[in-house]
């Protein structure tokens, strides 16, 4: 514990350790401090900086450095890496110290693992370094361009953290670097779920720790449970050095030196509007509760008793609704154990997440059941999270609902937002393809600048527009006769879905046409590497929900390049551009040619939430065949796109308020638990 508190590592302008290990501090920001942050950042045209001229020179750098690298035996490769540590060490992230670093990592990764840094990576690996968030084309290979960044850091004498958006890739990015770490003199740790608190911790002591980014905060927590009120640095090197730590507490993390968030959009924006509450001791369940709450909200009328809000996804009952389930209530006879529907506001609320678990939440959309357990499904992964449940008896409500055993509700031990976990690290990086929408959110929460990387090959996606057709039948149609189409021409076809759901009704409706294709969502997760590796053959068609996205590389068969390469459909419109653009980024990559599509429908979630009633019901006119002849597709198309921006701009203008009401929410809970110490 005392070494890795005491670990060398170059020291960063306006570093603060606020605990046990290093860390900054968390500022206080005022509301006007706030607001003047998103106005910078709305009004800045420099957010997304190009710093050409920069990346230029520092790959200019290194490839300066390329020969008299190559010309090195293995031994001797060892022996200037131990050079550039102590370099590192004493001069910080200097351009010249830095180049170094990165041809030596680029000839051992040549070596090692076949794959060459080239000009596009060695840029991304820069902009990371020096604390910024590189905006990189899917396909150009950020996996090897974090290796850049990581070693450099670790060589420096940091603790290294590469957050994944899954373990799945967690573990395959891990091995795939490995020996370049090792060759190096770098020790790497990976993170699962199912580990022991010996081996977790044994994997944070490594150099280079790969892990998702719930794991993560989830043991930050733990640290902040095990130490209680003792966290400042210097109480803790004095229970260290008295030996007064309680046994078995010691901590797992060695410190929040240096992170690199890959799909880093996914991690600070998409999944940063609730926070991480780290729970335990489950209470005993009262399932008679939750049973009687759903015998009550379906007696109850939409519209008049309750009100639905697509658009922030919550139910509020009426007054008549209200006084409708207490009168209810008055005629029963209730025991001392039914106290909760005695109280009015307890018994409101329970009948609130009812109608909510009834109306909002759906099977094979938000949850499936597995071995009799309702498990959350990821909206913007499609994956599930075991480890994860609704809070406020929601959980326990959906449980009644689909008639499984019902679990205790945790009580919270400790919380912290991504939002403000993250800015605690000394230094924050990361890279993603999708990151140019959120680049404002991104300057104004983290005081991250996202820095656009050119491509290293001209991109060679054909973008064949929106198709908007009136109902999903109309749209289900059009899907399986593009996706036939494509398939005949012996080219790979992806088919994107939103949902488990929607992902089973498209593969009824292909092996209906006699179609043969595999099926990629939560239920077929371990068949995930299996599935992908055979997407890319000729004639394949794949259906999958968001797994297919973020970090999936399908590799082509032989002959596809030459067809046309991969073909995507996308059959739903996300609340979120840039989740569109990761499944489209599937096709195209370094270099090779694909086309993607849209083929959507009027009655999907999206423009059903998000777009006013009367434009669609001016769509719905406009989308009427003309006699004699069908839908125009001219008109088709470009509907669809304003439908779509329409839809997603107010989508993003709701989640955008939801992520910062989230942030102050837990600022609150934090100060009104004061009295016993800090929420996390």
């Amino acid at each position: 514990m005392f070494d890795a508190i005491m670990r060398s590592r170059p020291l960063w302008p306006g570093e603060e350790s606020i605990g046990p290990y290093a860390e900054r501090s968390e500022p206080e920001r005022s509301k006007l401090d706030g607001f003047i942050a998103r106005a910078y950042a709305a009004l800045s045209s420099r957010l997304r900086r190009d710093g050409s001229a920069k990346l230029i020179r520092m790959a200019d750098a290194v490839d300066a450095l390329a020969d008299e690298f190559a010309g090195l035996a293995d031994e001797e490769l060892r022996g200037v890496a131990e050079r550039i540590r102590i370099e590192l060490t004493r001069r910080g992230f200097e351009p010249q110290p830095v180049a170094r670093a990165f041809a030596l990592i680029r000839e051992v990764s040549a070596r090692r693992l076949g794959l060459r840094h080239h000009r596009s990576q060695i840029m991304g690996g820069w902009a990371m370094l020096e604390g910024g968030l590189a905006e990189m084309e899917t396909g150009e290979g950020k996996t090897i361009t974090a290796l850049l960044p990581a070693v450099t850091a670790a060589l420096a004498g940091n603790f290294v953290h590469v957050i994944t958006v899954n373990e799945y890739l967690a573990d395959r990015d891990g091995e795939q670097t490995r020996p370049v770490y090792e060759t190096l003199g770098l020790s790497v740790g990976l993170i699962k779920r199912q580990q022991s608190t010996q081996e977790r911790r044994a994997a944070y002591a490594c150099d280079v720790v790969f892990c998702t980014n719930s794991d993560l905060v989830f043991d930050y927590l733990r640290d902040r449970m095990a130490l209680g009120h003792r966290r400042s640095r210097p109480r803790v090197l004095i229970d260290d050095l008295l030996g007064s730590r309680a046994a078995g507490s010691p901590l797992l993390l060695g410190g929040l030196h240096f992170v690199i968030i890959d799909e880093a959009d996914s991690v600070l924006i998409d999944e940063a509007k609730t926070p991480l509450i780290l729970s335990g001791g489950d209470d005993e369940p009262n399932a008679g509760l939750y049973h009687l709450a759903l015998e009550f909200a379906w007696q109850l009328q939409a519209g008049v008793d309750y009100e639905i809000d697509e658009g922030s996804h919550s139910v509020a009952l009426t007054v008549r609704g209200r006084k409708r389930i207490g009168e209810s209530v008055a005629l029963k006879t209730w025991s001392d154990a039914d106290f909760l529907w005695q109280s009015r506001r307890a018994r409101n609320e329970l009948v609130e997440q009812a109608l909510t678990a009834l109306h909002l939440f759906r099977l094979d959309k938000h949850y499936i059941v597995v071995d009799g357990k309702v498990q959350i499904v990821d909206e913007y992964t499609g994956r599930v999270m075991p480890d994860r449940s609704w809070e406020r008896g929601l959980h326990q409500m959906i449980e009644a609902k689909e008639g499984r055993d019902i679990s205790g509700q945790r009580k919270t031990m400790a919380r912290i937002t991504y939002q403000r976990f993250f800015r605690r690290y000394l230094r924050m990086s990361g890279m993603s393809g999708t990151v140019g929408e959120a680049a404002g959110e991104l300057w104004a929460v983290y005081g991250l600048k996202v820095i656009r990387i050119p491509t290293y090959r001209p991109l060679r996606r054909r973008h064949l527009g929106t198709r908007l057709l009136a109902t999903r039948a109309e749209k289900w149609t059009a899907v399986i006769e593009q996706a036939a189409a494509m398939a005949a021409a012996h080219r790979p076809v992806l088919i994107g879905t939103r949902s488990v759901q929607a992902s089973e009704q498209v593969s009824t409706l292909l092996a209906s046409a006699g179609l043969a294709h595999d099926v990629l969502n939560a239920r077929q997760d371990k068949q995930e590497a299996e599935i992908v590796a055979a997407a890319g053959q000729a004639g394949r068609i794949t259906v999958a929900t968001n797994m297919a996205g973020r970090g999936t590389d399908i590799k082509l068969g032989a002959d596809v390049v030459e067809a046309g390469g991969l073909h995507v459909i996308l059959t739903e419109f996300h609340e979120s551009a840039r989740i569109d653009r990761q499944l489209f980024g599937r096709c195209a990559r370094q270099g090779n040619p694909g086309s993607v599509e849209a083929i959507v429908s009027l009655e999907d979630e999206l423009f059903l939430r998000f777009v006013g009633p009367r434009l669609r019901v001016v769509a719905e006119f406009l989308l009427r065949p003309r006699p004699g002849q069908g839908a125009d597709r001219r008109i088709s198309r470009r509907l669809g796109e304003l439908l779509r921006s329409v839809a997603q701009r107010n989508a993003e203008r709701m989640h955008a308020k939801t992520r910062r009401e989230t942030v102050e929410q837990d600022r609150r809970y934090d100060k009104s638990l004061a009295f016993a110490g800090k929420s996390e």
